[in-house]
This record gives C-alpha cells, structure tokens and sequence, in this order.
C-alpha cells in the first residue's frame, strides 16, 4: 500500500500529538513532532540569551543551528548541538518561548524546510498549527482537531501535573484561549483549517477513541488512492 503524508492540525491540547503518534504505531509510519522543533529553536535562543524581539539574531541563529530529529522505536529524539535535549524542551518556560518564536518568518521558513526535507518520501505523520495548510499543502490526507476549551484545559494541566508543574486550572485556559489568538493571527502560515481537512471534534473522545476514528478515515482513503 502507497505511503502517503498525512496532516494532523488544530490548537493546543486538543489532542494532535498523542493521536498522531499512537495512529503512527497502528499504520507503521513515522511520527515527527514539529512542535519539539520549535521547542529547540526556543531553547537555543534562550540559553544564547537571544532577545526574541531582535528578528535579526534569531535569524542568524537559525541560519547555523545544528538541529537533527533522530527516531527510536517510535520516539522522536532531538538533538541540538550533539545533545539530546528532548525532556529539556518540555518545561513551561520553553513552552512559552516557543509560541513567541514560532511565529517568527525567519525561524517558522527554516523549520518547515527542514520538515520538508525530513518527510517527503512519505510513510510520515507531522501534527502542528499549518501542516495541511502550509507545509504538506498536497497531503494525501489531513485531519484538523479540535475540542472545547475547557476540556482542552484540563487535558493541559493534567499533563504538566504529571510533570510536577502547579497551575491553576484558569491560568492553563486563559494560557491557550492566547495561545490560539496568536497562532490565527500571525502573519505567515497562520492556524486555519485546510478546506479538504477531515474535522475531529475530540471534545468527550478518548485517546483510544480519537485514534480509531482517525485510523479508520486514514483506511478508508488509502483505498482509493
């Protein structure tokens, strides 16, 4: 069976990046986090104390950042600079950072080449704010998700609970209620919906119960290609 591309998009915590990982086990293609990429970029500009308002030394950072994706047993791993530094990209702080410099065209054109480059023979799974939209436009396949914002919300804390971060369930709202204001609104490759994307509405929806709808979609439109 053809290996395609297939596009999972949609806000924050509402479920891309679970579902895209688990759909990639079932199907036995490969899972890239382009969030973790960005996440990379934000922790390189933070540990060169680079001021995320100055375009021209982010520029010039991403122009020489040595970044590579490295996939084990279904994990992605990303090494910046030789080191792993895939648990280190996951703190709030970095979270925050990467929001902010996603958005800037400088960095938002060199990751999406990269991402390009990484997944274009296909067999691939990228979730994200524009994957249908604007990084795979010609997708075989893209799904966009999304789910009420107070179950967003709480899907939100209870991961960083897990990670033993404290947060009031209002602040974690009020975070991504911002959060999608600035990925619709900003400039280049904003969050939009492609117009051949299947809608998911994951709101109520278990992650076993997501994956299956996907799973079954994917099956489905994989015959007829």
């Amino acid at each position: 069976m053809k290996k395609v591309i297939i596009a999972i998009d949609g806000p924050a915590a509402s479920g891309k990046s679970t579902t895209a990982r688990l759909l990639a086990q079932r199907l036995g293609y490969v899972y890239l986090d382009t969030g973790a990429m960005y996440r990379a970029c934000a922790l390189q500009a933070a540990r060169l104390g680079i001021d995320l308002r100055n375009v021209e030394r982010v520029a010039a950072m991403v122009d020489t950042i040595a970044l590579q994706v490295l996939f084990t047993d279904g994990v992605n791993h990303i090494i910046l600079d030789g080191e792993d530094v895939s648990e280190l990209i996951r703190s709030p702080k970095i979270s925050d950072l990467a929001s902010a410099i996603s958005a800037l065209p400088p960095v938002r054109l060199k990751m999406v080449e990269l991402q390009r480059r990484i997944a274009s023979g296909g067999g691939f799974i990228l979730d994200g704010r524009d994957i249908g939209s604007y990084v795979f436009p010609n997708a075989e396949i893209k799904f966009f998700l999304i789910a009420d914002p107070d179950e967003r919300a709480r899907r939100r804390l209870l991961e960083l609970e897990a990670r033993g971060v404290r947060a009031s369930f209002e602040e974690v709202r009020t975070d991504l209620i911002q959060r999608d204001k600035n990925d619709r609104e900003r400039s280049l490759a904003p969050l939009v919906q492609a117009e051949d994307a299947v809608l998911v509405d994951t709101t109520g929806l278990s992650i076993e119960s997501q994956v299956e709808k996907l799973h079954q979609t994917v099956l489905q439109r994989l015959e007829s290609l």
